[in-house]
């Protein structure tokens, strides 16, 4: 730290000289229409100073302390290629005359393509900082690598989990409080209006926000930065959806100084690519800027995204091997049309107002306030008791329907099969065969069940089910930009967030039925409550009976406050560039709770503790540049995060507990890079070493075979804590570019990685089974793999650009190392302890090496190709944009886990040695031979 002091001190000093006003100016043109182009980037190489093109694509740049000498103007607009053009200094005003910008067809269409996402991202929300924030890195070949092409693997730089990621629209931070992650629906299908991209990849300095770990992206969305024009796409696909259509048009500068841009879109599908996964998504986006005068401007920006998709399960190898990678038991037919039970509807308006200040030509203040408000839901099918029975003072819950899931574990084949001397072939052979010829949810007998039940007077058996949060957050921070000269520049502010969390479950659909019977139908008596009393979701409301669009199950508020300050120092010189950064945060998170809970009378209702986090932040970073062309550079990030609101309390739904002994995760980062850049050759290489510590994570499963219960049964739905992990990530990045001949470009990048757990972290199970927590103390984790894709990749390919407009490439991708998620149970104490609580006689700690060892999801080889034509008709642009993925139609997998039911060495020794296990590893399988296809009208 003194010799990063000492450099500072020192740069800083030699950058402070004084010299005359020099202003330089110029207008920019588009290379082919001559047409002016605004909002374009005008900045001096290794100085802070810069300037965008107005209405008229005129550019001024004053500095105030700038030598007579030789210099690089840098010129960028995102879609066209950028500029580097030396200029001479040796007069105070330089005039540069007209300036043309050619065009980046490729990237401009590459930027409408779509990411492709595996099923189990989709269901974790993480479209997400692993890519889809680096869809517009430039020229960086390893970003792009992982952005275009790495990205239908589940690969995520670095490893790291989006919620290491910050995603910001107009400087507003906008990841989830709830997990962390960007909630990317909630601005999917606006493509055209989110090309203006401040993008941060990893550790580095940030404008106008602390940054974070993975890297921060902030959408410019306002309506003075879009250059006047329309323009429509239409998209047509085999992926997430079939088809899409955008229509956006930016008015430029009008009289008064107004300015305004909408944009709409629609994606759709009744299935893509995996079976019964509907998707319907639309899009809407105003923006209002006026320009007050030369130094106030206010943006009023407004996004609605409602959207709606069929969800798709991870499947066995059994499953597999009957259905295919498309299987999908979630859907079925209904009336002939496709009709997904698991759906995710997401509907959160974002409202926000934005006031720039120019204070001076060297002083700007932002500040901005957002309210975000509605709901994300999931449905299921719900099955439980259809009447209370009284007798002789003793009560049950009578009837209650069978899990209607096509797949679910006693419709296979492996079920009859599962005794050895005792298998029912006969009934293993009609299942595989029903399974075969159908093997999708039955609505109908669905409807059938119901309505029987009505007739006769009788509850619901089956209810469609939605787990809803609706929530209102208030974003609010002011931010400011003083460049004290040329070289220095001193940035920082305040962010305010607060959340109110409304969770319930509603009833959707009733199926035919009249009323459902609010009760947990797989509740069991225990020595303090009667079943009456603990199959209770509310106690003030008992049995009670529920019809559609009310709520039960459970009800409960989350809240969450969250203030952040922060400040950096930057310098930047011709041949050194540092900044350091500093941040301190204050967050607190309760529960309250709107049901009395039966099984938990005197922790469910009402507000619970209050738990309070103080964290810190520091980082820092350095680049020398040897020459104009190599160039190092070094960054290194202390800072504690809190813990997530779902990975507080460990069972919300029921009760008020907290996690125990949470503390705040601590993060440690170091990366160094190497940079080679000339025209005609560009190449990266880093390497990087991160280590989280005090992880906390929870999660919800049902097991058999547990130990210290003490009471006969063995089995219960858990919630499962993990606390104080630790996690190691250690790798390197390579890419590069060589412009070979003025038409063909080779390119290459390299991802080795090795993300793992680097200690055995701590583990506890509640549950509303048994009474208090069991503590199962250490859980071997340690030098298992950390399942979050694969940790090797590689890419060679090429791209052809010919001088009449059309190009197309081609990459070849290699992948390995992807690992299956572990269960964590299985590496504690419990899994060599036989119910009772003595060891297992028959334990053999070879046998259960061979069990526990991870398993590697195997490498592959993916080829895609890519193409593209642009033509000018009259005062029209048309351009045409083609991807085919996975050419060669590979058969791969992005992820899975293992099954946590069989919890001890017995069970799972018996299921691993049938000849199908009952309850295999569950898989998500990656895309066959894809494609996409865009055509767009720009006017």
């Amino acid at each position: 730290m003194k010799s990063v002091v000492f450099i500072w001190v020192i740069s800083i000093s030699s950058g402070l000289l004084q010299a005359q006003e020099i202003i330089i100016s110029g207008k920019i043109l588009h290379a082919n229409s001559q047409n002016v182009i605004g909002g374009v980037s005008v900045r001096l190489e290794d100085h802070f100073t810069e300037a965008s093109t107005n209405a008229e694509g005129v550019f001024i740049l004053s500095f105030t302390d700038l030598e007579m000498g030789n210099y690089i103007l840098n010129i960028s607009k995102l879609g066209f290629q950028s500029l580097r053009l030396p200029i001479l200094i040796d007069r105070p005003t330089l005039d540069l005359g007209v300036i043309t910008l050619t065009p980046d067809i490729a990237e401009q269409q590459a930027q409408l393509g779509s990411v492709n996402l595996s099923e189990n991202e989709l269901d974790d929300d993480q479209i997400d900082a692993g890519f889809s924030s680096i869809l517009n890195a430039g020229k960086d070949a390893f970003l792009n690598a992982a952005a275009y092409d790495f990205s239908q693997t589940y690969f995520k730089p670095r490893g790291y989990d989006s919620q290491y990621g910050l995603v910001m629209i107009n400087g507003i931070a906008l990841n989830k409080i709830n997990n962390g992650r960007p909630q990317w629906s909630n601005w999917g299908g606006l493509n055209d209006v989110q090309r203006n991209q401040d993008f941060n990849f990893a550790v580095s300095a940030v404008d106008n926000n602390f940054g974070s770990l993975a890297g921060s992206t902030n959408f410019v969305m306002r309506a003075s930065k879009f250059s006047k024009g329309g323009r429509l796409t239409l998209s047509a696909a085999n992926r997430s959806y079939r088809s899409r259509i955008m229509a956006t048009y930016s008015s430029g500068e009008l009289k008064n100084d107004w300015f305004y841009t909408v944009s709409l879109s629609g994606r759709f599908a009744e299935e893509g690519y995996m079976e019964g996964t509907s998707y319907n998504a639309k899009s809407a986006f105003l923006s209002v800027e006026k320009k007050i005068n030369e130094d106030h401007s206010l943006n009023f920006a407004a996004i609605y995204t409602p959207n709606i998709r069929g969800k798709s399960a991870a499947i066995t190898d059994e499953v597999f091997e009957l259905k295919g990678r498309k299987y999908n038991s979630y859907w079925g037919y209904q009336e002939n049309k496709i009709r997904n039970s698991r759906q995710r509807r997401v509907e959160e308006p974002i409202l926000m107002l934005n006031h720039f200040w120019e204070l001076s030509k060297d002083i700007q203040i932002t500040t901005n306030i957002a309210y975000q408000f509605g709901s994300i839901g999931n449905t299921r099918i719900d099955y439980g008791g259809t009447n209370l029975v009284r007798f002789n003072d003793q009560v049950s819950y009578d009837g209650g329907g069978q899990n209607p899931d096509p797949a679910y574990y006693q419709n296979l084949p492996s079920y009859f099969l599962r005794f050895e001397g005792s298998e029912n072939y006969e009934a293993a052979y009609r299942s595989a065969a029903a399974f075969r010829e159908n093997g999708q949810l039955n609505w109908d007998a669905i409807y059938e069940a119901n309505i029987t039940e009505a007739n006769a007077g009788n509850n619901a058996v089956y209810a469609l089910t939605e787990d809803r949060n609706d929530d209102r957050s208030v974003f609010l921070n002011t931010t400011f930009d003083h460049k004290l000269n040329s070289n220095l520049k001193l940035n920082g502010g305040i962010n305010f967030q607060q959340l109110k969390s409304h969770n319930y479950a509603k009833i959707d659909d009733l199926f035919g039925g009249n009323r459902f019977l609010d009760i947990d139908f797989f509740a069991e008596p225990t020595n303090d409550y009667s079943l009456e009393q603990v199959a209770q979701s509310d106690l003030q409301n008992p049995n009670r009976l529920v019809g559609e669009d009310e709520i039960y199950k459970y009800n409960y508020d989350l809240n969450s406050t969250k203030f952040e300050a922060f400040s950096q120092l930057q310098f930047i010189a011709k041949n050194i560039e540092t900044y350091l950064s500093a941040k301190i945060s204050s967050t607190n998170y309760d529960r309250f709770g709107n049901y009395q809970n039966g099984l938990f009378p005197d922790n469910s209702l009402g507000k619970s503790a209050t738990l309070h986090f103080i964290d810190f932040g520091l980082k820092t970073g350095i680049t020398y540049h040897f020459t104009g062309r190599h160039s190092i550079s070094s960054n290194l990030f202390l800072a504690s995060n809190p813990p997530t609101l779902q990975n507080s309390f460990a069972n919300p739904r029921q009760n008020n507990t907290l996690v125990q002994d949470l503390d705040s995760e601590q993060i440690y980062s170091a990366d160094a890079t190497y940079r080679y850049r000339s025209p005609n050759f560009n190449l990266k290489i880093s390497g990087y070493f991160t280590q989280f510590r005090n992880v906390t994570d929870v999660s919800f499963y049902y097991v058999d075979g547990l130990s210290g219960l003490g009471r006969n049964t063995t089995t219960a739905f858990v919630q499962e804590i993990l606390y104080d992990a630790e996690k190691q990530h250690l790798g390197m990045e390579f890419g590069a570019e060589a412009q070979v001949t003025s038409t063909i470009k080779l390119k290459s990048a390299l991802a080795l990685g090795q993300f793992i757990f680097s200690n055995n972290p701590n583990l506890y199970l509640t549950s509303n089974s048994f009474a208090g927590n069991v503590n199962y103390g250490e859980t071997r984790l340690q030098n298992y793999r950390l399942a979050n894709g694969p940790q090797h990749a590689a890419q060679v390919g090429f791209e052809y650009r010919d001088p009449d407009y059309w190009w197309f490439g081609l990459t070849a991708n290699y992948f390995a190392n992807a690992f299956i998620n572990v269960s964590p149970l299985l590496r504690t104490s419990n899994f060599a302890t036989d119910t009772d609580g003595l060891p297992l006689e028959n334990y053999d700690a070879q046998v259960a090496r061979d069990y526990l060892k991870q398993e590697n999801l195997g490498d592959y080889f993916l080829l895609n190709a890519i193409g593209g034509k642009s033509w000018k008709l009259g005062d029209y642009y048309v351009g045409l944009f083609v991807s085919l993925n996975n050419i060669l139609d590979q058969l791969y997998k992005t992820g899975g886990y293992e099954q946590s039911r069989n919890a001890n060495f017995t069970s799972l020794q018996e299921d691993r040695e049938r000849e199908m296990p009952v309850f295999g590893n569950r898989y998500w399988y990656g895309y066959g031979t894809t494609y996409f296809a865009n055509l767009y009208v720009r006017f």
